[in-house]
């Protein structure tokens, strides 16, 4: 490659990852809109803990399916362009919801149920082609490291949503708190169909890789997948694998994630603009633990992600039974244990999800991996909503982190059986 076209594929590469960056940042600033506003939408319109939850679960439930509908446009559409398409649509359902909010019709709740199963296909988008177009400008020796740089948009976005919906939601109210993120998501929608381009051809380069030949294009320049594209042997069967194993660490994330906020709320009596800004200190510290998880298993040899992901999630069991065991006694324990487990939980997340998923096959199987994965693990989720609601009202607080614990520890188990099963097959 000569100066001049590897000077054009560097800053080709800064576009789209600042633009993939962005992209997935502000999904989460919409995404954690709903976890602020759970405690003040309680006491504005009387629910009940089930009640609150049943939107959640309805757009938890939406991401799931949609993940599967993204898997496979994948197959036939460019990564770009259904990402234009979904992120219009999930700042535009966002947008309702705060009217929704604002409105203080008796209807609301089937209408936010109706809008939040919309804001959920659209948010499904976002993970797997995010990924897909990570993994064409990408080499595989390097994702690890990049990747773990990368994937702080999804701490940084969740930091960015908390405090933006905490801060509006102190200064003009809950429906604000939803106005507010979806005008910053339309703006980093026309950004990112600026920046972003389908893979290194698409302007006329190439990403050479040893591990990963470049896949070939029409001569026309479209980056259209084909869905006739084989896929490698064992690959539907590890997918799967890794997409259970997916389902404990998605349910432990969103447990922490999505009732933080309401404990500090209800169990510590602080205000909900501060118990937003305290629940951050998940997505803070998480961040470090993505970067950190990345860089190590690049370091691994032939850049190993499961070791990373087994000793982190070990890691990750021990200060959840310390959660279960003194996180209730005051604010400041509570926090500082939330701060540990997500430096011990997104690093073992990001590496199972991103750099596992883009792993698997080559670059035109990305999209699919990576919307299998997470479609197999958005299961939980949708399962943590309601079943952490209804065992808090009716078993309280010790038995939710009890409930933890145990995902954990089979989670853990299943992480080392996919340790050993790679290191037999190396």
């Amino acid at each position: 490659m000569t100066a001049h076209a590897d000077e054009r594929l560097r800053r080709y590469r800064v576009a789209l990852f600042t633009a993939t960056w962005l992209s997935y940042a502000g999904f989460y600033i919409c995404r954690k809109v709903y976890a602020v506003v759970k405690h003040p939408l309680k006491l504005q319109f009387g629910f009940t803990d089930e009640q609150v939850a049943l939107p959640w679960t309805i757009y938890l439930v939406a991401y799931m399916l949609g993940q599967f509908v993204a898997a496979w446009l994948g197959r036939r559409m460019e990564s770009r362009r259904v990402l234009a398409y979904g992120m219009s649509l999930a700042a535009a359902s966002n947008m309702a919801l705060g009217f929704l909010v604002d409105s203080h019709r008796a209807s609301v709740f089937v209408w936010m149920c109706v809008m939040m199963g919309i804001h959920g296909i659209s948010q499904a988008t976002g993970w797997p082609h995010n990924v897909a177009l990570f993994a064409n400008w990408t080499r595989r020796s390097e994702r690890g490291t990049l990747f773990g740089v990368w994937g702080t948009c999804y701490q940084l976005g969740a930091v960015l949503g908390k405090g933006l919906a905490g801060f509006l939601l102190g200064w003009l109210g809950a429906a604000w708190s939803f106005f507010g993120s979806s005008v910053i998501f339309f703006a980093i929608t026309l950004a990112f169909v600026l920046l972003a381009h389908e893979r290194p051809q698409s302007v006329g380069l190439s990403l050479a890789d040893d591990a990963e030949p470049d896949v070939p294009v029409p001569d026309d320049g479209r980056a259209a997948r084909s869905g006739q594209a084989p896929l490698p042997p064992g690959f539907v069967a590890s997918i799967i694998a890794m997409g259970s194993i997916y389902f404990g660490f998605k349910f432990l994330r969103y447990a922490l994630d999505s009732w933080s906020a309401l404990i500090l709320g209800e169990h510590f009596r602080l205000s909900p603009d501060i118990a937003a800004y305290l629940s951050s200190v998940f997505d803070w510290i998480g961040l470090l633990g993505v970067i950190a998880g990345g860089y190590w298993s690049d370091r691994m040899p032939g850049s190993r992600r499961t070791p990373v992901i087994f000793y982190m999630t070990c890691g990750c069991l021990l200060f959840t039974v310390l959660m279960w065991l003194v996180g209730l006694s005051s604010a400041t324990v509570f926090v500082v244990l939330l701060g540990v487990i997500g430096f011990l939980q997104l690093g073992p997340d990001a590496l199972l999800s991103g750099a596992c998923a883009m792993d698997l096959g080559d670059r035109r199987q990305a999209a699919l991996a990576a919307g299998v994965i997470n479609g197999c693990g958005s299961v939980g989720p949708i399962v943590q909503e309601p079943l952490i609601a209804w065992i808090k009202q009716t078993s309280g607080l010790n038995a939710v982190f009890l409930l933890l614990v145990a995902v954990g520890s089979v989670t853990t188990i299943a992480t080392g059986l996919l340790m050993r099963f790679e290191r037999g097959r190396v």
